[in-house]
Formats: structure tokens, sequence, C-alpha cells
């Protein structure tokens, strides 16, 4: 497109869809809001301004295509019990003597195998508080466990983050699954330092917090990681044996595969039905993500921070996961911080010499930097999930921070320093 929109009117418009969202307005509508006042105030009149909307929200069409096909997974994950059953074998592996490791690799793996962050949270939290109660650890302990495991899970899960830096930079999902696997084993190591060093600080555990909702008939553990399984072996195939098979069948054909090992094939309906009730808020997210992300892709902000970065000396590579940091911040969101700074700014970064890889991990990375923060859905749903005070949540923001930001430094230097 040949018009350019200011980068003040870039900036202004994405500070107001964060107003916005603070002050509890829709998200998506808040973004569309936002990306219409950026567009006119950045110089553009309402025809461009509407078609720098519409052209950002297309480019969210394949991603959003394949999250809502994921669906399927997810729902048969989380309507069977297999989620539920998943964590709690862990936990019973490992035991009580090792019980914020089992709680950070329970919500690390229930993420990784394509549960969403806030799910697996809500799934392993009245097993951890159990636990908590049992050894005496804090819910600010326990929660900053699930949280660091779910973020170091969410870089090498098929989830719609990752898809959408996949679709973005047009590279196999399984290529941004594994380049998120070291960065994902340090932050496992940081979240269970922290978390330890955190599990005498705030508030215990109470007798009325462990009232839970029990799923009869939970399958068992085999034939509820099957499904999971299945699909990741079927999106490996293109880089071990060159076949293709894309996320929007080796999702959906998991969750099916995964529903008949249980025997519960003939539930399969209504799970996708759940499983779309998740994923459609996502996907609607997206289209008011992609709308905003269209000014500020047709702005002048991009250029701003690749000068920024070069009058201070810094590798360009840089913008990758500054990218990333701060449309999460922006979003509050891992999702449409991924879509948004891999959208806008993958271009640029790849013109930069970046492959679309090294690009996608360091900006998928630096989106679970501050995804956390109170205008998003995240920070109130995984308080809510133990029980814990906005006063208290708020607490817990720098130790979360600090996890996203060891997975993104180590995913820069290996992608933006080592491997570039």
């Amino acid at each position: 497109m040949d018009f350019t929109v200011s980068a003040f009117g870039a900036i202004l418009g994405l500070v107001i869809a964060i107003i916005l969202i603070i002050k509890k307005v829709n998200p998506t509508y808040s973004l569309i809001l936002g990306a219409i006042i950026g567009g006119l105030l950045g110089g553009a009149d309402i025809a461009q301004t509407v078609t720098l909307m519409i052209s950002g929200a297309q480019g969210m069409i394949p991603a959003i295509l394949r999250i809502l096909t994921a669906g399927i997974l997810a729902g048969v994950l989380i309507e069977t019990g297999a989620a539920s059953k998943i964590a709690e074998t862990i936990v019973e592996k490992l035991g009580d003597h090792m019980a914020i490791v089992a709680i950070v690799f329970s919500t690390a793996i229930l993420t990784g195998v394509g549960v969403f962050v806030d799910v697996s949270v809500i799934t392993v939290s009245p097993i951890a508080m159990a636990i908590a109660k049992k050894v005496n650890l804090s819910k600010t302990s326990i929660l900053l466990a699930m949280i660091g495991g779910g973020k170091s899970g969410n870089v090498v899960s098929p989830n719609p983050n990752a898809i959408a830096a996949a679709d973005a930079f047009e590279v196999p999902l399984t290529s941004v699954m594994l380049a998120g696997i070291l960065p994902a084993i340090f932050g496992i190591i940081v979240t269970i330092f922290i978390a330890r060093s955190l599990g005498q600080k705030g508030v215990t555990v109470s007798d009325q917090d462990l009232t839970q909702e029990k799923i009869q008939d939970k399958p068992s553990f085999f034939t509820a990681i099957l499904g999971p399984l299945v699909s990741i072996v079927l999106l490996a195939l293109r880089p071990i044996m060159g076949i293709e098979i894309d996320p929007l069948i080796a999702l959906p054909v998991g969750g099916i595969i995964g529903s008949f090992a249980m025997g519960k094939f003939r539930e399969i309906n209504n799970y996708a039905i759940v499983g779309m009730g998740k994923m459609t808020g996502v996907a609607i997210l997206l289209i008011g993500t992609g709308t905003i992300s269209g000014i500020i892709a047709n702005s002048e902000l991009k250029d701003v921070l690749v000068n920024l970065l070069d009058a201070t000396g810094a590798p360009v590579f840089l913008l990758a996961p500054l990218a990333g940091i701060l449309m999460s911040a922006a979003t509050a969101s891992t999702t449409s911080g991924t879509a948004v700074a891999s959208q806008v700014f993958g271009p640029t970064i790849m013109e930069l010499g970046i492959s679309g890889v090294n690009a996608a991990a360091m900006i998928h990375s630096g989106a679970t930097v501050l995804d956390h923060l109170p205008h998003g859905s995240f920070f109130h749903t995984t308080g809510g999930s133990v029980n814990m005070s906005i006063s208290e949540r708020l607490k817990l923001i720098p130790y979360e921070s600090l996890v996203g930001l060891v997975i993104t430094m180590v995913s820069t230097i290996v992608y933006g320093f080592i491997l570039s």
C-alpha cells in the first residue's frame, strides 16, 4: 500500500486501545476503535483507514482458521479429563518432596501439548493447592510455579501464538515449536528457583480453597496423552520426512484419535463445540488485533524503532524480541502480541537479514515477557484460580516478567547472536 500512517498516529491509536481495555471495554472493539483513531490521526482519510484495517484483518485469517480447528484437540483434552489426568500423573510420580517441580512440569507439559496457558493453570490449580496445603507452600509460590511452567510450555506448543508466528513468517509450525525448546528449559529452571524462594511468602492455602469439582471416569495416562502426541508426530513429518501435514489437519486429527482411544468418540461433537467456544474468543480478538496491526504495519513506527536501534548501536535483530515484548504489553496477550509483532515487524525484520524461523522464535519468546499485565484476562483468570486478591496478584508481576525475560534472553542469544 502506498499510504503511510505517521508513527504518532499509530502509537496514539495503540495507547487508546490499551486505555479502553483497561477501562473494561471489549478488547476487540477497543482494538478496532484504536485502529480507526490511529489511522485518522496518523494522516489517513476514512477510506484509507478502513482499507488498512481490512488488510490487517485479512492477514490474520490463515492463523484464525488453524486456531479454530485446533479447538477440537483442546476440547477433547479438557472435557474428557485428559488434561487433569496428565497433571495428576506427573504430580503423583514426582511426589510431595518435589512439589514445586511437579507443579511446574505439570503446567509446562499441559501447555506444551496444546492447552491454553490459563486453562492449564486452572486445571492444575486444585492439585497444586492440595499439595501447597500439605507441604506448607504459599499461593504466591504455587501460582508462580504454574505461570512460569505455562510460559515455558507455551513457547514449544502448537497453541494459537505459535500458529500466528508460523503463519506470519510462512515457516513450519514444528520449526517454531522446536526453536522454543532451549528457552523453555531455562524458563523451567528459573521458575523452579524463584517459586522455591517464594515458598513461605504471601497468603497460605486455606481449607476453603480446596473445594474442587471432580471429573468422573478419567482416562489412563497413555490414552490421555495419545491425542497430542499424534498431532505432534504428524506435524513433525515435514522436517523428518518432507511430508507436510498442516496444523489445520494435524491438530483436529489428534483430538479425534485421542477421543477414540479414550472410548469417548461418540462425544466428539460435544468436545468440538466446547473447543470451538474456547477458540472463538481468541479468533475474534485476532480480528480486532489485525485491524490495528494493519495501521501499525503501514506506519512509520517500524522505521522509528529501527533507527533507534541504529542510533544506540544495538544489533538490528533485537527488533524481533523488542517487538514481541512491546506488543504483548500493549495487548496483555501472548497470542495477540505474537500476531501483531509478527504481522507488523516481520517483513522489516526479514529485510534486515534475519531468517523467518529465528525471527519467529525471538518474537514468540518476547511475547511471554509482559502478557500477564492487569488489562488482560490472563492476570485475572490465573489469580482467580487460587482465590488470590488483586493486591497479592499484582506482587507476582515482577517474578513472572523475569521468567519471560529469561526465556527471551536465551532465545535472543541463540537465534540472534549464535544462529543468525
